[in-house]
């Protein structure tokens, strides 16, 4: 049985503007039927890189508050951190940059929790009985929110084809550890000549898989437990991912986890993509360059999956922009997202999760 996806458009009016269209889209995928008096909701959003300027704006959020708001619940919004060193390291910092971005409380209405703690690390495990997974570590805070609704961005992605709700869920709302397992299968690796021998890694590291050697620090994978801690405590980057993992176990490593991310929140959750600026790679960049099409609008729905198909199957049937990274399927119809990058096989996220009963890729789009 096919999910609906509602769809508005970006035309606006003076009896109609986009804002309005938001509460509209929520109010019809039935905000007042997931959210009840009281609940603690969980806004997953990308706060976004310094630099960058694709990532859904903070007025917009705002919106999407009110509408959880109007039922009588809490509002949060929330982003975890990331797993290479960067402006969003850590809470600290990853708040700081969230409120330079414009994610402020007299912006966006609502207060900023990071999912995964002070420094990536704050997580419950969560069973999953996944092909590849059986349980992941989510983000305390999204784990123990009574509801959630998922913003996202969707655009382009190097490591999936494309990102939206599925990678919001399934990278965004886990724990540093979490994002490691999905991108490495190796420990992180030592780059000597930066190593100054400070043996901050060494206090971070809770399983004693490091140790100073000949004034350089040493890493044992055997005792490595993959939680990343000492990446980002390296105040010179000397320990650095091994991005080893196949795209394609990426993909279904990163489905698992969105399952993890709504488990136990199946009916009370939400899930909104904007299919604006579809920049030809992530937000975490502290850059963004020139949009592939042309902005498109906005779409809501109960299922992730289907959610994801229809934006995808909205931008491929697009006009593709000129003198921009997308070199092929500029046509209606074409590939956009295999026209920015041409080795990924973007379908195999979708197909995984509906596999494991994440939602359908089958689905009815509503116009409003």
């Amino acid at each position: 049985m096919p999910s609906t996806v509602y769809f508005a458009d970006m035309r606006a009016g003076h009896k109609e503007n986009l804002f309005a269209k938001i509460g509209k889209l929520m109010i019809l995928a039935g905000i007042k039927q997931r959210i009840s008096t009281g609940d603690l909701v969980a806004v997953k959003v990308h706060f976004g890189e310094k630099g960058n300027h694709t990532f859904i704006r903070p007025i917009f959020v705002r919106r999407v508050v009110d509408e959880i708001k109007g039922c009588d619940a809490r509002p949060f919004l929330t982003d975890s951190s990331t797993l290479y060193p960067g402006e969003r390291k850590e809470a600290v910092s990853a708040l700081n940059c969230a409120i330079e971005n414009g994610f402020a409380y007299a912006v966006a209405g609502a207060p900023l929790i990071m999912c995964d703690g002070l420094r990536g690390n704050s997580a419950v495990m969560v069973e999953v009985n996944g092909e590849l997974l059986k349980k992941v570590p989510v983000g305390s805070a999204i784990a123990e929110a009574d509801a959630m609704v998922t913003v996202s961005h969707f655009k382009c992605h190097e490591l999936t084809g494309f990102g939206g709700a599925l990678k919001n869920l399934g990278m965004g709302c886990a724990s540093r550890e979490g994002k490691m397992t999905q991108h490495s299968t190796v420990a992180p690796k030592i780059a000597e000549k930066y190593c100054t021998g400070c043996s901050l890694c060494i206090k971070a590291c809770a399983h004693d898989a490091i140790a100073i050697i000949e004034g350089k620090a040493k890493l044992d994978p055997a005792r490595c437990a993959g939680c990343s801690r000492c990446i980002t405590i390296c105040p010179t980057t000397a320990i650095q991912i091994q991005w080893n993992e196949a795209a394609d176990l990426v993909m279904k490593k990163m489905v698992e986890f969105a399952k993890g991310a709504v488990a136990g929140k199946e009916s009370k959750s939400l899930f909104l993509n904007f299919i604006t600026q579809v920049s030809p790679a992530c937000d975490c960049y502290g850059h963004a360059d020139a949009p592939i099409v042309n902005d498109i609008g906005i779409c809501a729905s109960t299922d992730p999956v289907a959610l994801d198909q229809a934006c995808a199957d909205l931008v491929n049937e697009a006009v593709g922009n000129q003198n921009t990274a997308l070199e092929t399927g500029h046509e209606p119809g074409g590939d956009k997202f295999r026209g920015v990058h041409p080795d990924i096989d973007w379908e195999v996220q979708l197909e995984h999760a509906e596999k494991i009963g994440l939602g359908t890729r089958e689905y009815e789009l509503v116009k409003i």
